[in-house]
């Protein structure tokens, strides 16, 4: 389906990266103009060429209200959000224009871990009777834990943070107080104080739940969870710090498990009362249970997309998974032998038909039907390339070797050279990607470990400097 050319997106984004050139390649195919609201300064004349709307995401309200001047009159079809406080200001904005959304209330409900957790829990959803016990904490003056009713172990978490940055867990008093200082460190940095226009002094700190960890991909049509994929976390992710690695799917679970997950991951959405558009969600499961993590109205970050393709299942006739993959695209009988003509052929064919996780949201954001849609039957695998130290990145060595490893389809290194980058908790951007596909997930997750194996990262740490408006020492 091709839209008329005169129909317009607009596409919240804090800056322009390689989702967004995603989207604009999705947008020239089905002819659809892309205008871009970003975090930029509304005093520069178009400095990209890109004749995007300056907003403030620090104020979302502002944020919402200067796009709508903007909009206003455009041929608008739909709006969409790529990062959390985006999310928030476009929902005000499509709200205020008339177009279809999610409430404000909802997203605003996501972008707040307290009250997420309220949600969930006043929903029944933290599998009762135990339930998980969760609070706010002052950061200013330093919280005693005795005094607070916490027990360990427990995880503390800025409240609207994404990309478990400033994420810590601890197991005793004397942890807790480490974490709860180098949170309050973290949420005094000045490029963290300009994201809000009111920075909170409070974090949440809740009871640590063990077990696997999952993330589920999929997009709301009229309220109900069109399942894209469930993603396997291989590497544990237990602390001290959350800084996430590898996403594997097709989902190695039980399919007791995976039917599990999909049906929390569907009263969590109903619970916090979104209805409309692309939806990640995060879970662990253990013994007592699905728990719910978070769920945000956005698609998947940065360029793990890349890992997801879908294909038509009704021009193959292929039957789908339980997860809402399309099973393997059948080839000529067994009675028929295939020429290597033919097989090339169809594989052609096939590969010419798979799309983006972009171009599924474009088409579903202008009206298109995509419930025939469905995730490619290859396992994909991506690896977001963890940040061993905090420095300066002065060298990468080994990514031509490790483009070669069998079923590594690419290997992109993000970070640019000679930039300053922090380790986890304190940092939220990896210094790469590196993508994998194969006939089974076990194979695609080795050949990331394979690939990861080959690069190597030249990093000179830093000393601490004072900053020279707040006077705060960076870089601790």
């Amino acid at each position: 389906m091709t839209t008329p050319p005169q129909s317009t997106v607009a596409l919240f984004a804090s800056k322009l990266g390689y989702q967004t050139r995603s989207f604009e390649a999705a947008a020239r195919k089905l002819g659809v103009q892309l205008v871009y609201v970003t975090d930029r300064c509304h005093e520069l004349d178009d400095p990209w060429g890109d004749h995007a709307i300056a907003a403030r995401f620090a104020n979302l309200e502002e944020a919402a209200a200067t796009a709508m001047q903007s909009l206003r009159g455009k041929p608008l079809a739909a709006i969409l959000a790529l990062g959390d406080a985006p999310a928030v200001a476009a929902s005000y904005a499509a709200r205020g224009l008339g177009l279809r959304s999610n409430h404000p209330a909802a997203v605003e409900a996501c972008h707040n871990k307290l009250r997420m957790r309220e949600v969930f829990r006043d929903a029944g959803l933290f599998n009762p009777p135990t339930g998980l016990w969760f609070r706010t904490i002052p950061l200013s003056p330093e919280p005693e834990p005795s005094l607070l009713g916490i027990k360990y172990p427990c995880v503390l978490k800025p409240l609207s943070l994404a990309a478990s940055q400033g994420v810590m867990r601890a197991n005793s008093r004397e942890e807790f107080h480490e974490a709860a200082r180098r949170l309050a460190r973290l949420l005094e940095r000045p490029e963290l104080q300009m994201k809000s226009a009111s920075p909170t002094r409070e974090a949440l700190v809740e009871e640590y739940i063990p077990g696997v960890e999952v993330a589920v991909e999929g997009i709301l049509l009229d309220g109900e969870l069109k399942l894209l994929a469930i993603f396997d976390k291989p590497d544990p992710l237990e602390g001290p710090f959350f800084e996430e690695t590898i996403y594997v799917t097709p989902s190695r679970l039980s399919a007791d498990q995976q039917s599990a997950i999909i049906r929390k991951a569907s009263q969590s959405i109903r619970a916090l009362g979104l209805s409309h558009g692309p939806v990640h969600a995060e879970f662990r499961i253990n013994d007592r249970g699905v728990w719910p993590i978070e769920v945000a109205p956005r698609p998947i970050g940065g360029m793990c997309a890349v890992s997801l393709s879908f294909i038509p299942t009704e021009s193959r006739h292929n039957d789908v998974s339980p997860e809402g993959t399309a099973l393997a695209v059948p080839f000529p009988p067994p009675t028929h032998r295939a020429s290597a003509t033919e097989v090339g052929s169809l594989a052609a064919s096939v590969q010419s038909e798979l799309i983006g996780l972009e171009e599924l949201i474009l088409r579903h954001a202008i009206g298109e039907n995509i419930c025939t849609w469905q995730r490619e039957s290859a396992a994909s695998a991506v690896m977001m390339i963890p940040v061993p130290a905090g420095g300066i990145l002065e060298k990468v060595g080994g990514v031509a070797e490790a483009q070669r490893v069998p079923n590594v389809t690419d290997v992109q290194i993000t970070a640019r050279l000679h930039d300053q980058i922090l380790a986890w908790p304190e940092g939220s951007s990896y210094l790469g990607f590196i993508f994998a596909k194969s006939e089974n997930p076990a194979a695609a997750e080795q050949a990331l470990r394979q690939a990861h194996c080959k690069l190597t990262f030249q990093i000179r740490s830093t000393l601490p400097v004072e900053h020279p408006v707040t006077g705060k020492l960076l870089n601790t």
